[in-house]
């Protein structure tokens, strides 16, 4: 397998500035995101901050990021990383599709906004889960809810009505609910997660309850600490130092992700510390 010398999580301005870093000083590397890049950047109507371009709009910064990915030669891989572990000399990278080793991993996946659910947290890895192509294969025949977010959570809806003997499916966030006839959808807003030692039951804000064999929650991205297992963590933003480090050897971040002030710039200016911290370790390791 394939091993890179540093896997970039995240294509806001972090992520794009660490590439671009990674790739000039002569490293392989990995971007996952997404090609439209941060939907943040790009709705923001005007930056007025950004040294070199006055009064430029988020979809003019946006077009300039992609236009600098390409004339490197830096692909996005538009794969979701379900999870993030640290391996010793090396890290696992799990998407829906593969794994994916990386001598050192830089997280600019911005901040989760959704907090967990009620019995989210306890009942991870019992009975709710965050990927469906990962965790399908559990619950073949059974019935389970999905907890959807986006229209790639109607994707993953259909993907597990070919194994599940039923899928139910709560739109949790405003999206366009797009799901094959197998999908029965239910119009109602997550409220808690019950269970045993197993989650069984999802409880909805107007007091229904489903019975069910697992909960999958589709969100588009992953709160840090669910995302890497070990990783420090302090108000849902990633402990890091000056240098971007977190308490994981190897592991770096930067951006939205490592705490306020949310600013486009800021976290341009950590992405490229970023990916000058991930060199000098993978100097170091040699």
């Amino acid at each position: 397998m394939e091993r890179y010398d540093i896997a970039i999580i995240g294509t806001g301005p972090g992520g794009v500035s660490a590439a671009i870093t990674a790739r000039v000083r002569g490293k392989e590397l990995i971007l996952f995101g997404s090609r439209r890049l941060s939907e943040k950047v790009e709705k923001a109507h005007s930056i007025l901050n950004y040294p070199g371009l006055p009064n430029v709009s988020g979809a003019e910064l946006a077009r300039a990021y992609r236009t600098q990915l390409d004339g490197l030669g830096i692909p996005i891989t538009e794969k979701q990383v379900t999870a993030v572990y640290a391996m010793g000399d090396y890290f696992a990278i799990q998407t829906p599709d593969d794994m994916v080793e990386s001598s050192t991993v830089i997280l600019a996946a911005g901040v989760v906004a959704a907090r967990p659910l009620p019995g989210e947290n306890e009942f991870l890895g019992r009975g709710v889960s965050y990927c469906a192509t990962c965790d399908a294969h559990f619950y073949r025949g059974k019935t389970v809810a999905v907890l959807g977010y986006s229209e790639q959570s109607c994707r993953e809806a259909d993907f597990l009505a070919e194994t599940c003997e039923k899928v139910l499916y709560f739109p949790a966030a405003p999206h366009q609910v797009q799901v094959g006839s197998s999908v029965e959808v239910i119009p109602e807003k997550p409220a808690a997660i019950l269970g045993d030692r197993q989650a069984r039951t999802l409880e909805t804000k107007t007091g229904k309850r489903f019975d069910v064999d697992g909960i999958f929650v589709l969100r588009a991205s992953v709160a840090p600490d669910k995302l890497v297992p070990g990783l420090a963590v302090k108000e849902n933003h990633i402990r890091v130092d000056l240098q971007m480090r977190t308490n994981l050897p190897g592991c770096f971040a930067c951006g939205d992700v490592a705490g306020p002030p949310y600013q486009y710039i800021k976290a341009a200016g950590q992405g490229n510390v970023a990916a000058l911290s991930a060199v000098a370790y993978l100097a170091e390791q040699k």
